[in-house]
């Protein structure tokens, strides 16, 4: 199988991440998208988790939906920071993965993807995908990488957890299987 990697710490996962996903799978050709969650990303604090198990079972109730999506828990076994570049390494060793995986990322973590761990053994390992996600126009990044040119979506985890905490709308924002799990859990609320 043709994999595309998707990384993130999904707090939660939003109906932009699975858009993206969709648009750059279908696009590109990958057969599934191979959703991460981080244990604890490298360049951002974690507001409001409810915690690695969370996240990782809201990707886990999307997925059971869905055969394009796979989901690998990796980061959150290893625990620790979590390096796409040793995620990279492990996807690229499994028996289903055929060739070089896809990484897809945004172009807000293009703009800061020379200071990611090891970023000449990512482009080694997986072929970059870029997305937008702040803007339709292609950001300058210097590695091999293929622009998706996608739908923007303007959500974000962020824009989740300030209007579940502020009793704002949010439950569109989410897929159905996020909402029900975190209305049945009161995750992120006040």
């Amino acid at each position: 199988m043709r994999l595309l990697v998707f990384g993130g710490s999904f707090n939660p996962l939003h109906i932009g991440h699975l858009a993206m996903a969709e648009e750059a799978r279908v696009s590109f050709g990958y057969d599934a998208v191979v959703l991460v969650p981080a244990f604890r990303p490298p360049h951002k604090a974690l507001e409001r988790d409810p915690g690695p198990a969370a996240r990782l079972e809201m990707l886990e109730a999307v997925a059971a939906d869905d055969p394009a999506l796979l989901v690998d828990d990796a980061e959150l076994r290893r625990g620790g920071v979590s390096y796409t570049v040793d995620t990279l390494r492990g996807i690229a060793n499994r028996p289903d993965c055929d060739g070089r995986p896809g990484l897809l990322i945004g172009d807000d973590q293009a703009a800061v993807f020379g200071r990611w761990r090891e970023p000449d053994a990512i482009v080694a390992l997986a072929e970059l995908v870029v997305a937008g996600r702040d803007s339709s126009d292609p950001p300058e990044f210097p590695w091999p990488h293929r622009w998706l040119g996608n739908a923007l979506f303007p959500v974000s985890s962020s824009l989740v957890r300030e209007r579940l905490a502020s009793g704002g709308a949010w439950r569109r924002l989410v897929p159905d299987q996020v909402r029900a799990l975190i209305e049945e859990r009161g995750w992120y609320r006040g």
